[in-house]
């Protein structure tokens, strides 16, 4: 549903064609522009579908599935098809099966044939793409790393160089990470925005298969969390297509530029701190930024002020914090565990699956993508935090209840009342655990006489019944309007079959 979601952001809110929202999201154009017309025909607009949670806007979808195309005959995917048959055992027979079963009202074997080899004919054509300004911001990482030592140890960590380029006036900005990871990879976008003054339109990672199974950069299926940044930011992310170089041409160049006009210019120099790193990178993103072109007037920063700058997006007034997201089970408690800490939900999700989003700030939890809780982030292991309001009403009676609380309470009822809860919560490992005990006991006062209530109290120490239970079958019985014998200890019960301490006191003086 996430997926879906951002089709419907992307085909509503921006100019990017079916076909690139397709590549994007990994999902063919016919199924954009099927999704799109269901919300157009619906009336439906970007705020209203934020609104419904996900059990409402699959059930609108789903509406249309099985529905003719509304086009009499949709055009296949030559591009896709092409690649497809580049793999062992796929054949043109089994590609047209594949379109005419999606598609019923589509054309026919021969002219499905057809169609391909006149599109075949044309690709070995080599175009010179030309990138409109605004519209694509290339990225992606140098091959060669920048060593930084430590002045201690003398340690050796290898600095990885991010660079990013606009496709219309090749204007550059590079810097150094310590790691390829997803925070860094994200930190680097909003940085590239921050020196770019705006946004593009879309932003063209590489895509590398050899990377999905590793957690650091970015999956070709698109990252949660990358992909959150770039509708935060109002771009669409369209990962490069696999061995297809001439897609990211911009980025290779500009990755190329970088090496040999700022890596080769630092190779002598010795840097102890990814901070000095980038500073010297600064400096000479300055010059490779202003250097005049050979074949063209100008530099790359003279475009960029004269066309690029004004057509790129305005940057939004907070850059974007990281974020990362997660599934998680609502337990039993109705919390739910994240990195060690226990963050409460409403009671009622218990044994449901929620996504977290956790900032390093903030956990906020969602269910069918409505927010159900929010919290600031706890990162003591094994602590608990609860939302009153999430608690069942049988639950929130204790909040706010403390052993100094009950025990004040207790006393105003009378002293043996005080002491017989004092004992309590002394007596169990954890006073919490006491709680209910001593809540029962203080509101017996509300059904008995605070008389009668100290009386039972002082008749349950004396016999070690340490518990409401006790305290109230003394009341209920009338035990506390008798008096206590043998000094306090508990009463002798007589009976036939009991011989009690004399007879072993005379069996004893026999021997």
């Amino acid at each position: 549903m996430r997926t879906i979601r951002e089709l419907l952001r992307l085909a509503l809110s921006s100019r990017i064609s079916a076909r690139d929202i397709g590549r994007s999201l990994r999902v063919s154009h016919p199924t954009v522009q099927k999704y799109v017309q269901v919300i157009q025909k619906a009336g439906l607009n970007l705020a209203q579908i934020d609104q419904m949670d996900d059990d409402q806007l699959k059930s609108l979808i789903q509406n249309v599935r099985g529905r003719k195309q509304d086009l009499e005959r949709p055009l296949p995917d030559y591009e896709y098809i092409h690649q497809e048959l580049k793999k062992p055992h796929v054949t043109m027979y089994l590609l047209w099966q594949e379109y005419i079963s999606a598609n019923p009202t589509g054309y026919q074997d021969a002219q499905f044939r057809r169609y391909y080899y006149r599109y075949k004919k044309k690709i070995d054509v080599t175009l010179r793409q030309r990138h409109k300004f605004g519209e694509s911001m290339f990225v992606d990482y140098a091959g060669p790393t920048v060593p930084i030592y430590d002045r201690i140890t003398g340690a050796v960590s290898a600095a990885q160089i991010y660079v990013a380029v606009l496709g219309g006036s090749n204007y550059t900005y590079s810097e150094a990470t310590a790691d390829q990871g997803l925070p860094s990879w994200i930190g680097s976008h909003v940085r590239s925005f921050e020196y770019f003054g705006g946004v593009p339109e879309r932003i063209v990672p590489d895509n590398l298969k050899s990377g999905v199974h590793k957690a650091c950069r970015y999956e070709p299926d698109i990252n949660p969390s990358y992909r959150e940044m770039g509708s935060y930011y109002g771009t669409v992310i369209m990962p490069a297509r696999v061995r297809t170089p001439q897609d990211k041409a911009k980025v290779e160049c500009g990755v190329l530029v970088v090496e040999r006009w700022i890596l080769a210019a630092l190779r002598n120099r010795k840097f102890f701190s990814i901070g000095e790193l980038n500073e010297a990178i600064r400096e000479l993103l300055i010059i490779l930024n202003q250097r005049k072109f050979k074949k063209l007037e100008g530099s790359r920063e003279s475009v960029f002020l004269a066309y690029e700058k004004q057509a790129l997006k305005g940057l939004p007034v907070h850059p974007w914090e990281y974020a990362q997201w997660k599934k998680a089970r609502v337990n039993i408690d109705y919390h739910i565990e994240l990195l060690g800490h226990y963050y409460s939900t409403p009671y009622v999700l218990v044994h449901e699956t929620v996504d977290v989003r956790y900032t390093s700030r903030t956990v906020e939890i969602f269910h069918q993508h409505k927010r159900v809780a929010s919290h600031a982030r706890d990162d003591r292991r094994g602590y608990p935090s609860t939302t009153h309001e999430h608690m069942p009403k049988s639950h929130q009676e204790y909040i706010g209840v403390t052993p100094s609380k009950l025990i004040e309470q207790a006393k105003r009822i009378s002293v043996k009342t005080g002491e017989l809860v004092e004992y309590i919560l002394n007596d169990r490992k954890y006073p919490p655990q006491g709680y209910r005990s001593c809540l029962g006991i203080i509101r017996l006062a509300k059904s008995y006489s605070n008389e009668r209530l100290d009386a039972a109290c002082s008749r349950a120490l004396a016999i070690g019944g340490h518990s409401y239970t006790s305290v109230a079958a003394i009341l209920k019985s009338g035990l506390d309007q008798q008096p206590i014998k043998n000094g306090g200890h508990q009463l002798v019960i007589k009976h036939d079959n009991i011989r009690g301490g004399e007879y072993f006191n005379n069996q004893s003086n026999q021997n």
